[in-house]
């Protein structure tokens, strides 16, 4: 089997975990990040979005968890001088080699792109959980100004268990390592698992 090429890629040191397919709002206005999104717009490349585990979002660069998700920038504008809004897609997973630090503050990492985790349907044990999502996203599309530029993209897949599973994760109040914990995961049915039982302890189904 064919080893997948290793990738540069830049990082943006987040307080929120990024997942496949998610959808990221970000305003931008550090130099290090508006120079970021404009390279990523000029080569229409991604850059990383991985959880923070000491520091800051701003200043000093921060320390950050290893394994992270690709961003991809779908739309911009700049409706004030300096200040950048985003709306980024998640792409695909990556592990983190190695780093270094420009002298603009900006992390730039050597990864390894990991392989879509291995789909499957929904389990019908799981029902509950995809029926709270169905709740959830057409309360989100309800309030949202612009559906278009809502919080999910479609289409939604209801009949599958990493979409399922990755769209839970986003909006259930977990921690950050724990979202950070399901990403790593790269079996759909088990991040349901732990997501079913996290609900059914909290009463929620």
């Amino acid at each position: 089997m064919t080893e997948p090429a290793h990738l540069r890629l830049p990082i943006f040191p987040l307080g929120t975990v990024l997942f496949p397919e998610g959808v990221l709002p970000l305003r931008v206005f550090e130099a290090r990040y508006l120079d970021m999104v404009r390279d990523c717009l000029r080569d229409e490349t991604e850059f990383g979005v991985c959880l923070i585990t000491r520091g800051n979002e701003v200043g000093q660069p921060a320390e950050h968890e290893r394994i992270g998700c690709a961003a991809r920038i779908e739309h911009w504008d700049m409706t004030q001088l300096g200040l950048l809004n985003i709306r980024t897609r998640g792409t695909g997973r990556f592990e983190i080699l190695s780093s270094t630090v420009t002298t603009s503050g900006l992390i730039l990492a050597e990864v390894v792109p990991l392989p879509p985790e291995p789909d499957e349907p929904v389990p019908l044990v799981y029902r509950a959980c995809v029926r709270l999502l169905e709740r959830i996203v057409e309360d989100v599309a309800e309030k949202a100004d612009d559906p278009a530029g809502g919080l999910v993209a479609a289409p939604y897949r209801y009949d599958s268990a990493s979409w399922v599973s990755y769209r839970l994760c986003e909006f259930l109040p977990l921690t950050g390592p724990a979202k950070a914990h399901l990403l790593a995961l790269n079996d759909p049915l088990a991040r349901l698992r732990i997501l079913d039982e996290y609900l059914r302890q909290q009463k929620v189904i």
